[in-house]
């Protein structure tokens, strides 16, 4: 029996079976992968009503997830994945990242800003409004392009070829390989570009290095998340590991993010920019900056917590 989810906004249905898709330790290695998919697709479906709707920003965050982990599967497995299938695939799940990310990244600075001026005086968090009112008008609009590409024939065409895809099977090149081996080859291989990034680095390193650091960090946890099947607590340990990593150079980028955009809405206002959005502004730049601060204090700790969780796979 399959089960159906019927889009609102939208005339057709994807089918996917009714129970989600598994793979045993000694599955083939594309079969991880087609497991991988079937739970991230699944996954994303549930979300799209909450994230059309926009009154849990967590719905969204959640469908964002998913389409980045989808398209970390077809990276990292992509020497074992017929890529005349996997690239295009990758490409369009690009594309839907990209159509979610203005308002996600949006709903994380428009909730950050809100909560560090919510315990600031009653006049300056009438000017810390001020200041982030034309957030507030650029997240509605991001929103408007949001919902066109959910509503379009390119984002259920994308649905449902994936959904054909684990039905048929992924298409792969004639192969045979260790599933388990293969898997921590994965795995390690991306965990040895995180190390040798971090190798590279200088003492004081810059914002944006330490941002490519939190990418590598990310596709080091969603790869593991796909080789966990077969290594149980070993892998787990490592995606823990690399969560919080992950999380930590996370918010220092958020606080890189939220500093800039501060700095950004002040210049917005011009040469009339009354002294209480100003000083407001200058608060909660200074804020961010600390926060930063402590993060660079914090990250090395978690990387090294992500180096003795690899060396144990």
């Amino acid at each position: 029996m399959a089960i159906s989810w019927q889009r609102r906004d939208l005339t057709g249905v994807v089918d996917l079976p009714a129970e989600p898709r598994t793979a045993d330790r000694r599955a083939p290695l594309a079969e991880h992968i087609r497991a991988g998919l079937d739970a991230r697709l699944r996954a994303l479906i549930s979300h799209d009503p909450g994230t059309r709707q926009g009154e849990d920003p967590e719905e969204l965050h959640q469908m964002r997830v998913s389409v980045r982990r989808m398209r970390a599967m077809l990276l990292s497995g992509r020497r074992f994945l017929d890529r005349d299938w996997s690239e295009p695939l990758r490409a369009e799940l690009g594309w839907l990242g990209r159509a979610l990310g203005p308002v996600r990244d949006l709903d994380v600075l428009l909730e950050r800003l809100r909560a560090e001026s919510a315990d600031l005086p009653a006049d300056e968090r009438a000017a810390a409004a001020r200041l982030i009112s034309g957030l507030e008008a650029e997240h509605g609009l991001a929103r408007v392009e949001m919902l066109a590409a959910l509503d379009s024939d390119r984002y259920l065409a994308l649905l449902r070829s994936i959904a054909d895809s684990l039905r048929a099977g992924l298409p792969t090149p004639e192969s045979d390989v260790d599933t388990e081996r293969e898997l921590r080859r994965l795995v390690l291989g991306q965990f040895h570009k995180l190390r040798k990034s971090v190798a590279r680095l200088p003492e004081a390193p810059a914002d944006d290095e330490l941002h490519a650091l939190r990418i590598r960090g990310k596709r080091v946890r969603y790869t593991a998340e796909l080789a966990q099947p077969a290594f149980g607590r070993p892998m787990q340990q490592l995606i823990k590991a690399a969560k919080q990593f992950q999380d930590v150079l996370g918010e220092h980028q958020d606080a890189c993010v939220a500093e800039e955009r501060v700095r950004g809405l002040l210049r917005d206002f011009g040469e009339d920019v009354d002294a209480a959005v100003a000083f407001v502004a200058g608060r909660l730049v200074e804020r961010e900056q600390t926060r930063k601060a402590e993060r660079r204090t914090q990250w090395w700790a978690t990387w090294e917590a992500v180096d003795a969780a690899a060396a144990a796979i």
